[in-house]
């Protein structure tokens, strides 16, 4: 996503920033939101970033990390209602997949842009 890295980072930013304001709503101020747990829908919220990180790298034809940050998405969405082990390791092991493909991928990304500007 080269010509996008403002896009992402932007992106990144403000799901982190619901994310973690809901969280926080939770933790200090009510029990719930709306009668929802607020640990979930700070989960859900971090979920639909990375889905819109998905999107946004399908659409700007890096499919590998589009599939990437759709694994990690689904990861969360499934880690974020869950209370069953079989969920919870699940979730775990899509955001781990997905999150390990972006680093390796992004690194190696640097690392050649680099080398030809360097």
């Amino acid at each position: 996503m080269d010509d996008s890295e403002d896009v992402q980072g932007t992106v990144i930013g403000l799901g982190t920033v619901v994310a973690l304001g809901l969280y926080v709503y939770g933790r200090f101020v009510a029990d719930t939101i709306l009668g929802l747990d607020p640990t979930m829908l700070a989960i859900t919220v971090f979920g639909a970033t990375f889905g819109a990180l998905a999107l946004l790298h399908g659409a700007y034809g890096r499919q590998d990390f589009g599939v990437a940050h759709g694994v990690a998405a689904v990861g969360l969405f499934l880690l974020a209602p869950a209370s069953s082990g079989p969920r919870v390791l699940g979730g775990y092991l899509l955001l781990l997949v997905g999150g390990v493909y972006i680093a390796v991928v992004t690194l190696r990304v640097r690392r050649e842009q680099r080398a030809t500007t360097g």
